[in-house]
């Protein structure tokens, strides 16, 4: 019976807290909750996938970073493939020195530097971009390296991962420079055909030559923080609900012991003493 009772009073606490809620007040408060949960949760989910494409970009490497390089194949750099991006492919041609770039603003470790593109002419005509590695910013001349080590002259056998073209960027660039690897532009320059969906990352060169920019290193195989971050962000969705209940009970408690307390009983009037009663007197009389 006494269980029984316990149950009821405390069923009829909650639906008493339920409308104390159901006003403008708490509904706003509710609101704005709902909304800061939904950032919440798109953080989480945007974070999960970027969690995804870095699982993607893992494997991707670590399917076709160390394959053995396979025969220079048109479709390659012509109608690029995520699932082919990092495969070695092995071209034969002659470099244009004439016809090379330096494309601006590529950290390398947080240094800032250049990277070296070369167009590859093949014998059937067409040409392949060739990302021959990167240079330091020079201390000679601002804006430009110090020293570009030159291509190889004559025919060349070049081993380079297969990567996609960059979009154009909404700025200029130097004469002789790139503002990024916009093969599109590149060619406009060039004047002659070139592959414009991908291009090579330079593996190896022969013959090789006396001095060449610095070779990329194999990019890291780290997913990275995103699966903490976004349970974090799924966790402060939650936290919001559980601060909005806290705060709400203990509101309801404070308005009812409140209304709940005895009134404070007024003082009663004491008659006023004879010496009180004479100085009002005077008093009223000015004196």
């Amino acid at each position: 019976m006494e269980a029984d009772a316990a149950a009821g009073r405390q069923s009829g606490r909650t639906v008493n807290i339920l409308r104390y809620l159901a006003t403008p007040r708490w509904f706003g408060w509710l609101a704005l909750v709902l909304v800061l949960a939904a950032a919440c949760t798109a953080l989480g989910l945007w974070q999960l996938d970027r969690r995804d494409q870095a699982a993607a970009t893992v494997n991707t490497v670590q399917a076709n970073y160390d394959r053995t390089p396979v025969p220079y194949s048109p479709e390659f750099f012509e109608a690029f493939e995520e699932n082919a991006e990092w495969t070695p492919v092995t071209l034969v041609g002659e470099y244009d020195s004439a016809g090379q770039r330096i494309v601006r603003n590529r950290p390398l470790n947080g240094r800032p530097g250049y990277e070296v593109l070369v167009p590859l002419k093949l014998k059937d005509g067409t040409a392949v971009v060739i990302n021959r590695g990167w240079l330091p910013i020079g201390n000679d001349q601002a804006g430009r390296p110090d020293d570009v080590p030159p291509a190889p002259d004559g025919e060349v056998t070049v081993v380079a991962r297969i990567r996609p073209a960059e979009p154009a960027l909404d700025r200029s660039a130097p004469a002789g420079q790139l503002a990024s690897i916009d093969l599109a532009e590149y060619r406009e320059q060039l004047g002659y055909p070139v592959s414009t969906a991908a291009y090579g990352l330079l593996a190896s060169e022969t013959p090789a030559p006396a001095t060449a920019p610095v070779a990329p290193a194999k990019p890291a195989i780290d997913l990275g923080p995103h699966l903490s971050y976004s349970m974090q962000w799924f966790a402060f969705g939650v936290l919001l609900f559980v601060g909005l209940g806290y705060a709400a009970r203990q509101q309801y408690l404070i308005d009812h012991e409140d209304a709940g307390a005895p009134p404070v009983p007024a003082r009663a009037r004491r008659r006023p003493s004879s010496e009180e009663e004479e100085d009002a007197i005077l008093d009223a009389r000015g004196l």
